[in-house]
């Protein structure tokens, strides 16, 4: 089954936590699929050359020539085209492939009613079918501190 880590954001935003985030998994060997939403791709792929001047993270999108050379893609369905083994998925996406992965990550914004009630179900299902379930929340420093 599949380790599911769901990553309450409560002091910064997404655009703010996810290269972060990135950078870890990378740092940690990771392939890595982000599903976003399809008009918030070129957003942060722009987020992600630009938020830190002195690192890079190697990154594209779906659409760019040889997808399965690139540790970091995003995308906007569940076509696991760089052969990742940790799925990232952000606003509420679902995924139809989640047991494909080693580890999937679900971000969600600990500030919208929507999002905590959709991760709370989202967490339900994943323990009845079986998944390793662990909850991170967002520090007021910005870092991850389990909680459950």
């Amino acid at each position: 089954m599949t380790e599911i880590r769901f990553y309450h954001l409560l002091s910064q935003t997404l655009e703010q936590a996810l290269p972060a985030l990135l950078s870890k998994a990378y740092e940690n060997g990771h392939k890595i699929l982000v599903k976003l939403p399809e008009d918030k791709i070129s957003f942060f792929d722009d987020t992600l050359w630009s938020y830190k001047p002195d690192s890079f993270l190697p990154h594209g999108s779906h659409g760019d020539k040889y997808p399965e050379y690139t540790p970091i893609l995003l995308v906007s369905n569940d076509d696991n085209l760089n052969n990742a083994d940790l799925l990232i998925l952000t606003h509420n996406l679902d995924s139809e492939k989640i047991g494909d992965y080693e580890l999937c990550c679900e971000i969600f914004d600990g500030r919208n009613d929507t999002d905590v009630q959709k991760a709370r179900h989202k967490w339900k299902l994943y323990k009845e079918e079986g998944h390793s379930v662990t909850y991170w929340q967002q520090t007021p420093q910005g870092g991850w501190e389990k909680r459950a």
